[in-house]
């Protein structure tokens, strides 16, 4: 595995004057797949090298608004940042794209899906819905309590949630994932991308990831059962941290979601199975 710089860089401005970050790796006329990353990372994360060479794809990593080169948006939803994703791939004349969405950006691409701003969806290691009611038994006493902050109160929880550094979440990361995800953390091109991207996602400081982190830890309000686009949904089995049943009821809730268990890994497993992933996602544009 190994993690590049990305090849080309740069900046789109939307209608109402924002600018949307981004990153591309790949060829120029390669199949586009955008990207939307996990959580306080900036667009210079990116896949598997190989993976985006040996599948010719085009892949393009959007900064969420806050985040890196984009524009804050303090009061954005899951429907604006979707209204932004069509805008930016009409502009640059994508179509309508496949999406990857890893971590904290799987609600932001599942608003995407539902709104049919995309033509495929992979959601890996993503983030579940932790605030659905189903889930409050067995949700850690502190997580529960910043959900409940993020429903009920969540001026409150992005207070909390505008504390964090890169540093910081570099710290969590490493200190709440299992070692075969360690291992690849530590990969000496994985870390320099990774710490690049949480050094840009805070540059503007904490308050794109605040956003974020309460809009993914409140209730959604995304009609899941409207999307009629193929989504997988993909988990390291050694996954303990990001979905309390790895996306067993998020894959029920989405219309013909496949929900794909990948042994030996963890939340890493974009990175170690990306060629995988992505072939099946292109399997799913070229049926189109």
């Amino acid at each position: 595995m190994l993690v590049v710089p990305p090849t080309r860089v740069g900046e789109e401005r939307l209608p109402d004057g924002r600018l949307l970050g981004w990153a591309e790796w790949g060829r120029e006329d390669g199949t586009p797949v955008l990207l939307c990353p996990g959580a306080a990372t900036s667009r210079h994360l990116g896949l598997d090298a190989a993976a985006v060479h040996d599948l010719g794809i085009r892949l393009i990593s959007l900064d969420r608004p806050g985040l890196g080169a984009s524009t804050p948006a303090p009061r954005r939803t899951f429907a604006d940042f979707a209204v932004d994703v069509r805008t930016f791939a009409h502009r640059r004349g994508l179509g309508r794209p496949a999406m990857v969405a890893n971590s904290q950006g799987a609600p932001f691409a599942l608003a995407c899906a539902a709104a049919g701003a995309v033509d495929a969806l992979a959601v890996v290691s993503g983030a579940d819905e932790v605030a659905d009611p189903r889930f409050a038994d067995v949700l850690p006493p502190q997580l529960r309590h910043l959900v409940d902050l993020a429903v009920d109160e969540p001026h409150k929880a992005e207070e909390i949630f505008a504390a964090f550094t890169a540093q910081a979440m570099w710290e969590m990361v490493l200190g709440g994932s299992p070692a075969c995800d360690v291992a690849v953390y530590r990969e000496e091109s994985f870390t320099a991308a990774y710490l690049r991207a949480l050094r840009e996602g805070f540059a503007q400081g904490a308050g794109g990831y605040a956003r974020d982190a309460v809009l993914a830890m409140g209730r959604w309000g995304l009609d899941l059962a409207s999307i009629a686009v193929p989504v997988d949904v993909w988990y390291g089995v050694e996954d303990l941290g990001h979905s309390p049943d790895q996306g067993a009821r998020l894959t029920s809730r989405i219309p013909s979601a496949v929900r794909h268990l990948v042994p030996g890994i963890g939340g890493a497993v974009l990175w170690t199975h990306s060629h995988r992933i992505v072939r099946v996602l292109l399997d799913h544009v070229r049926e189109t």
